[in-house]
């Protein structure tokens, strides 16, 4: 676990986007969600909470084999009367006149035992008192009055902290001790894990991974409207669709025009990568230009590549992206293009430990292949 991971707060835990799927995996995979407190996100705008509760969903998914349905509410739309629900005239079983409080959309959810549901109250924070304090029993007891959610469902908030200087309200104590809470913080290696299976552009991940400063940079104090974070990149993906130059002002309004400078000068030298399929193909050498934003933008760009493309290589064009990989000056660069080929590419694993050279090679340096 990197320091990364979690760090001690007077308050409660900081941690990447890996590791609270990690412990949400571990919590709810064997399906009973009866016993466990809703878990409360805090985290800065764009940091990514929302694609940490839906790759959890993902997971969850997968090893439990059911489906998994995300609702997400967004509490700062709500009033009371909408978690509540509004009362109808009705009768009772003695035919008197009573109201019966109609079911609010959000426990509408399907009781299948072959589903989990995911209600993610979202922007709990920055709801009015009023509202957070009608979501008290939904986070204690999943019920609100006679509305009761099926018992297949997880309970999760999330809202910005108070000190992010948006729309954020202290959260009441009767409430807040109803929580388990977690703070997401940006950590590169989560962040690239989930940019290489998301298809994000490979030249985004290669300028991140040479530059990680640029992945969040997040000032409070700061009055700057346009400024680089997770959900900031992911935006900058699709204006990469029509091309850099065409959409350099988009870009530039994203994350912010210095930023944005920064990346023109990185996909500018990116200009000089050889191709993947030279690579494969034996036709390939390395740049004279070898700085750490070539090789960092080389590591990326094959990795992409090889997530994409693994399965339908042939045994030689294996053998000559290897030699190619292992002709790297530096160790530095080759650790950490392996590091992704081992964790995002299952179909290479076995290759690595069958080539002689290749699995020679991972014994040299496997300390700090694995670290």
């Amino acid at each position: 676990m990197s320091y990364m991971d979690i760090i001690s707060n007077e308050n409660y835990s900081q941690i990447s986007c890996n590791k609270f799927i990690q412990i949400m995996s571990a919590l709810y995979a064997e399906g009973d969600f009866t016993k466990q407190p809703t878990k409360m996100l805090w985290g800065q705008p764009g940091v990514g909470k929302s694609q940490a509760v839906q790759q959890f969903a993902n997971i969850l998914s997968e090893k439990t084999g059911k489906k998994t349905n995300v609702k997400t509410v967004s509490l700062l739309l709500m009033n009371p009367i909408d978690l509540r629900g509004i009362p109808a005239k009705s009768k009772n079983e003695r035919n008197e006149d009573v109201a019966k409080w109609l079911t609010p959309d959000i426990f509408k959810l399907d009781p299948s035992d072959d589903v989990i549901n995911i209600l993610f109250l979202d922007e709990i924070s920055a709801a009015p008192p009023s509202v957070q304090a009608a979501a008290y029993q939904i986070c204690l007891d999943k019920r609100i009055g006679e509305h009761v959610l099926p018992a297949n469902t997880i309970v999760i908030c999330a809202g910005n902290r108070v000190s992010d200087k948006a729309v954020a309200f202290k959260m009441p104590k009767p409430l807040s001790n109803r929580l388990t809470h977690f703070e997401i913080i940006a950590d590169l290696d989560s962040w690239r894990s989930w940019a290489y299976h998301h298809n994000i552009n490979e030249s985004i991940i290669g300028f991140i991974t040479w530059r990680p400063d640029y992945l969040n940079i997040f000032d409070p104090s700061n009055d700057d409207v346009a400024f680089p974070t997770p959900r900031s990149w992911e935006l900058v993906n699709t204006y990469m669709q029509f091309g850099f130059e065409e959409m350099f002002e988009c870009i530039a309004g994203t994350v912010g025009l210095a930023t944005a400078i920064e990346f023109k000068a990185f996909i500018n030298i990116s200009s000089q990568l050889p191709l993947f399929s030279d690579i494969i193909a034996n036709k390939a050498e390395l740049p004279d230009n070898k700085t750490p934003a070539i090789m960092y933008a080389i590591s990326t760009m094959i990795t992409a590549h090889l997530i994409k493309d693994a399965a339908s290589l042939k045994a030689k064009e294996k053998d000559n992206l290897f030699k190619y990989i292992t002709s790297f000056e530096h160790d530095e660069y080759i650790i950490l293009i392996l590091q992704d080929i081992i964790r995002h590419c299952p179909e290479i694993n076995g290759y690595l430990l069958k080539n002689k050279s290749v699995a020679k090679f991972l014994k040299q340096i496997q300390s700090d292949l694995f670290n």
